[in-house]
């Protein structure tokens, strides 16, 4: 499982506070885990520290060099696709771009094709398509019966739930997504387009924003 904490929302300029990078076996139990606090050099918005518990001074203080952390945590997902290892991370295409954009901007040298991916956020939406309310990762985990805990938003806690929820999907859609994970990831590819098709269709439809686009791409942003 990967997952990250940020700066902020915008894939392009966010910075890494936290991260985790793990391994969780059939039962949905940890059984290796990488943890990082990285001192992003940038001043932490209020909002994003609420979301976290990451402040500025509290990274200072616990957070590493993050152009050490970054290529860490690059280092330890090249492994797990050199293996073959399915790497779950909800709402794929924000944790690995912003990598993308971090090891760029530290000159290290990013994650090229990263796959098999496994976003349980697209293959929710692709096998339950109509079901109501949000897809946030406390909503799809309580549809689920996944327990968060009490550290929800942490990047370790995050990461696991999502192991978790990826686990739970597939056992409720076990015809459906009876594929390889190399064959699940090219699905994903396809359905994340479909369904960002499907929004701005709603986009241009419903809310009368005739000019907007599809423009996302899966697991990665370009």
């Amino acid at each position: 499982m990967f997952d990250l904490e940020t700066t902020g929302v915008n894939t392009e300029t966010a910075r890494i506070v936290t991260a985790h990078v793990g391994v969780i076996n059939e039962q949905g139990i940890t059984v290796s885990r990488q943890d990082w606090v990285i001192d992003p050099m940038v001043e932490i918005p209020e909002a994003a520290a609420a979301v976290h518990g990451y402040t500025t001074e509290r990274v200072r203080l616990e957070g590493m060099d993050a152009a050490t952390g970054i290529a860490e945590i690059v280092a330890a997902l090249r492994v797990l696709f050199e293996r073959g290892v399915p790497v779950v991370a909800y709402n794929a295409p924000y944790d690995f771009t912003v990598l993308n954009r971090e090891a760029k901007r530290f000159g290290i040298a990013p994650l090229e094709n990263p796959l098999p991916i496994i976003d349980p956020l697209v293959i929710d939406k692709a096998v339950d398509r109509y079901r109501k309310g949000k897809r946030t990762l406390e909503m799809t985990a309580q549809f689920y019966g996944v327990d968060l805990g009490d550290d929800a938003h942490d990047a370790g806690f995050d990461a696991i739930a999502a192991g978790r929820v990826a686990q739970a999907i597939a056992v409720k859609y076990a015809a459906e997504l009876a594929m390889t994970a190399a064959e699940l990831h090219a699905k994903q590819v396809d359905w994340f387009r479909q369904q960002e098709e499907s929004y701005a269709e709603f986009r241009r439809n419903k809310l009368g924003d005739l000019n907007f686009v599809a423009t996302g791409t899966w697991p990665e942003r370009y």
